[in-house]
């Protein structure tokens, strides 16, 4: 018996298949015109293709089959079956999913170019903050508007985890991310195009006082003394001074920055506001901030994968946050938001890689197999192929080699698509 992953299969003869064993086949990705290497059988002509491919023998998961091989008893002369038709048609699917999964590609080729540009475009407004603000204002709103007017181009958005080339510029990242979370909720709230761009500015510049933050406080990894969290927690003065210079900023702007750290049961800062006290769009922009400072953490030990950031702010925090924007946030993220590592029923291993809103059921995940070339990696729906989600798995416990292939991110970033095309 041969033990693959946390599955053991047997080595079965190829007489011995039938319809219902969960097998895997000894052969490259290309040698075979299956989509996995490992699948379950559907039919009697999926049989007949992996006979007419060579093989004297497949490995059979018992756990994860119908029924048992068939004895020796039980094999009997088999009628010449149309096994090339069978291939063919198989061929034929696997190439049509090739070229989805290329187009696929594509997509989020062109999302992750416009993050960068997007990112690129941030860096350069905060860069001229201090001596030109006005500009660097001017500068954010067309930002905004290009980005609003993508959101808006799509009944369903489908939310990209990217990868980007640089992992440290923090504010940046941060605030990119804050503003696209930012918009999804009031999206969903059925903002319009002008309150979603007013959600959009305020969310970009929400963190602008910390540009007079130390960056030792900024980037300490132990906890912050209480001299230095005190320090800290003036960044929301020192951005709502900074904003009361930039006439261009909406007062909707500088009542974000003055309270994206209130809380609604009053145990933020730094008024104690409750509730309604809490301006709407601060509300929002807290529920995105929130999360997103779970995600990148900068004490190691606290930082938490996607999943257990939403999973702790439902759990532990409902009380401190506007519950529908709370919830408009798990449900858009999905149960398994982009950047999960999962274990499938089949115990294959992947990394989700983005939700549909108009499919919520139905992430993308990019799934681990030795036997496929790392950039060629099947990425799947998992309702189309009748899996689900057993578990999640913390990139910490993958070994090497998945690790490696599935390369999750150590910053979470989320775009979505500009064309579905």
């Amino acid at each position: 018996m041969k033990q693959r992953g946390n599955v053991a299969s047997i080595k079965v003869s190829v007489e011995r298949l039938q319809p219902g064993l969960h097998v895997r086949l000894p052969l490259k990705w290309n040698e075979h015109p299956f989509l996995f290497n490992t699948f379950k059988i559907k039919s009697q002509d999926q049989i007949h293709v992996i006979k007419h491919l060579g093989l004297k023998y497949v490995f059979v998961a018992p756990e994860l089959s119908d029924v048992a091989p068939r004895s020796f008893e039980e094999i009997k002369p088999e009628e010449q079956a149309p096994q090339d038709d069978a291939a063919q048609k198989l061929w034929a699917e696997k190439q049509k999913r090739i070229e989805e999964l290329s187009r696929y590609r594509r997509r989020v080729a062109k999302c992750e170019k416009e993050f960068e540009r997007s990112l690129a475009q941030i860096r350069s407004v905060m860069a001229k903050l201090r001596n030109r603000p006005e500009q660097a204002a001017q500068e954010a709103q067309f930002l905004v508007e290009n980005i609003v007017d993508t959101l808006l181009a799509e009944e369903d958005v489908a939310l990209h985890l990217v990868g980007s080339k640089s992992e440290f510029e923090d504010v940046y990242f941060h605030s990119l991310n804050v503003a696209v979370l930012s918009m999804i909720i009031a999206k969903a709230k059925k903002m319009n195009s002008e309150q979603i761009k007013q959600v959009a500015m305020a969310a970009l510049f929400h963190d602008i006082g910390k540009i007079k933050i130390p960056p030792a406080i900024l980037r300490k990894v132990t906890p912050l003394t209480d001299p230095e969290l005190n320090y800290y927690k003036m960044h929301t003065k020192y951005g709502v001074d900074l904003a009361n210079k930039i006439e261009v900023l909406s007062e909707t702007t500088i009542k974000v920055i003055d309270q994206h750290h209130e809380k609604f049961d009053g145990s933020g800062y730094p008024k104690g506001l409750k509730k309604e006290q809490i301006h709407p769009v601060a509300q929002i922009i807290a529920v995105a901030n929130a999360f997103d400072n779970l995600c990148h953490h900068n004490i190691p030990s606290e930082k938490k994968i996607p999943y257990a950031a939403l999973s702790y702010l439902f759990k532990q925090c409902r009380h401190e946050y506007n519950q529908e924007n709370l919830n408009i946030l798990i449900k858009y993220m999905g149960v398994y938001p982009p950047g999960t590592i999962v274990r499938l029923t089949n115990k294959m291993v992947g990394l989700v890689v983005s939700v549909n809103s108009g499919n919520l059921l139905n992430p993308n995940v990019l799934l681990y197999d030795p036997n496929v070339p790392k950039m060629q990696a099947p990425i799947i729906a998992l309702e189309e192929k009748e899996l689900k989600v057993d578990k999640v798995i913390h990139p910490d416990k993958l070994p090497p080699e998945v690790r490696e292939y599935l390369n999750p991110r150590s910053r979470v970033s989320y775009y979505f698509e500009s064309d579905k095309g």
